[in-house]
């Protein structure tokens, strides 16, 4: 049953090939018809080929390095000053290399290579910019008339790129450095202020330094500890004085005014003479009378002796004379008198263990005066010391800062790298022969399968409207 169907077809093809041709008479036509177009599609290459000035390609390649830099460095006593740069990559929204590409092709740019090419302005070509995805690198492809040409205007271009780039490198540095000066000076005038709010403080207050309150307290409780001391050494002289006054049965003044009658020559022999008289008076008593000459004599020089003693003794001591008679013992108790000696010492320490503690406590009363105002004053240095040593951290740390910030110039401008230096074309661009040949040839093709279906038309036509 297959057999038969393939005869069929053939003869179907025969009778549309059949009839579509056209007579003897109309292949003259259609030759003159196409011969023209064809010439036309072939002069039109040859022209291009003969006549299109012939353009060199020299390409290179630029790289930008993707990752950031960090620093940090330690002042003594002050503080740590850090300085870290983002990677350009790091933002989704920003492409350092398409920022690139437009400084490439920036008028700017394009002018000072051609300055540096020695060519016209107006006349330096545009390159060509490829942007290779997920990558970092850049490349520039610029022609020339003749291969050293485009060479050296890409060299031109990748240096006027670069310049370019400095530029706004030491502009950003410039602008930078004068904002972070004139911060650094706000800064600095801050530490001044506060160094002489300090020192204002220091000079009206006394108050030099936190060791010196310190130093104040610590004072007031040593006067405390020395207050205690001077108490016990107070109430140990005072129990002695006491001790020995009950055994002498004498106040501690009179003993004072004893030991100083016994101290006086002239004081001694009266009463050594009153003594005396008072023993040969009473020796006699026990023999002779009251009336008697003899004891009426020593009657009367007793009186006389008392009268001078009385006089002598109040002249040093201010004693009234019945206190002064009572101290005529002394002349015959030298180890009594020794006995007043050391109560008179004890008394002499005791006044001194009294002055001490007077003087002790006067200045703990104006230590403790002085000690509320202190503190407050000690509070107030506190925060005016700790306000200058922040604003000397701050001023510190910006000095560090801007040093750190100068040590990468790439933080807004990533550093480029030539990753392929510009070549040398060894063969032109343009025009491309081959590609010449492959136009004219798809333009003949074309031409030609409009001239078939012209040929065809008539068999076509009747296939699909058999009525017409």
């Amino acid at each position: 049953m297959h057999a038969p169907l393939q005869p069929r077809r053939l003869a179907r093809a025969w009778r549309v090939v059949r009839d579509g041709l056209p007579s003897m008479g109309r292949y003259r036509r259609y030759i003159l018809s196409l011969a023209p177009a064809l010439a036309v599609i072939w002069g039109v290459t040859g022209l291009y080929l003969a006549l299109a000035p012939a353009r060199y390609a020299s390409q290179m390649t630029l790289i930008l390095p993707g990752s950031g830099a960090g620093g940090s460095m330690n002042v003594e006593s002050i503080g740590q000053a850090s300085g870290a740069t983002a990677s350009a990559f790091s933002s989704a929204t920003l492409s350092p290399t398409e920022n690139y590409k437009r400084l490439i092709m920036a008028d700017v740019t394009l002018r000072a290579a051609a300055n540096r090419a020695g060519e016209d302005e107006n006349g330096f070509p545009d390159p060509v910019i490829k942007l290779a995805d997920q990558t970092n690198v850049v490349e520039v492809t610029m022609t020339g008339p003749t291969p050293a040409a485009a060479q050296k205007r890409a060299t031109a271009l990748r240096a006027a790129f670069l310049a370019g780039l400095d530029r706004l490198r030491d502009d950003e540095a410039a602008k930078r450095e004068a904002a972070d000066r004139h911060r650094i000076a706000d800064l600095e005038t801050k530490v001044r202020r506060a160094q002489r709010r300090l020192l204002a403080f220091q000079g009206t207050s006394g108050l030099v330094s936190i060791d010196q309150f310190n130093k104040r307290i610590a004072a007031l409780d040593d006067l405390q500890d020395r207050e205690l001391q001077a108490r016990t050494v107070q109430g140990e002289r005072r129990a002695e004085t006491r001790k020995l006054a009950a055994a002498l049965g004498i106040s501690t003044s009179g003993a004072r005014a004893a030991f100083l009658l016994k101290a006086d020559p002239l004081f001694q022999s009266l009463l050594g003479r009153y003594a005396a008289n008072a023993t040969a008076r009473t020796e006699r008593g026990a023999t002779l009378g009251e009336q008697h000459s003899a004891m009426a004599e020593s009657g009367a020089v007793d009186a006389s002796l008392r009268t001078a003693l009385t006089t002598r003794g109040k002249a040093l001591t201010g004693l009234p004379a019945a206190t002064l008679l009572s101290f005529a013992d002394l002349s015959v108790a030298e180890g009594r008198a020794r006995m007043f000696e050391v109560m008179v010492n004890d008394s002499s320490r005791s006044a001194g263990a009294d002055a001490a503690l007077a003087e002790i406590r006067r200045q703990i009363a104006e230590q403790t005066a002085r000690s509320g105002a202190l503190v407050g004053q000690a509070a107030t240095l506190s925060d005016l010391v700790r306000d200058l040593r922040v604003a000397e951290a701050v001023f510190s740390s910006a000095l560090a800062r801007v040093d750190t910030n100068k040590a990468d110039p790439f933080a807004s401008y990533p550093l480029v790298q030539t990753l392929e230096e510009p070549s040398l074309p060894r063969k032109r661009a343009s025009p491309s022969t081959l590609l010449a040949l492959a136009g004219a040839l798809g333009a003949s093709f074309l031409l030609l399968i409009g001239f078939l279906l012209l040929w065809l038309r008539q068999p076509i036509i009747q296939k699909l409207l058999p009525n017409a």
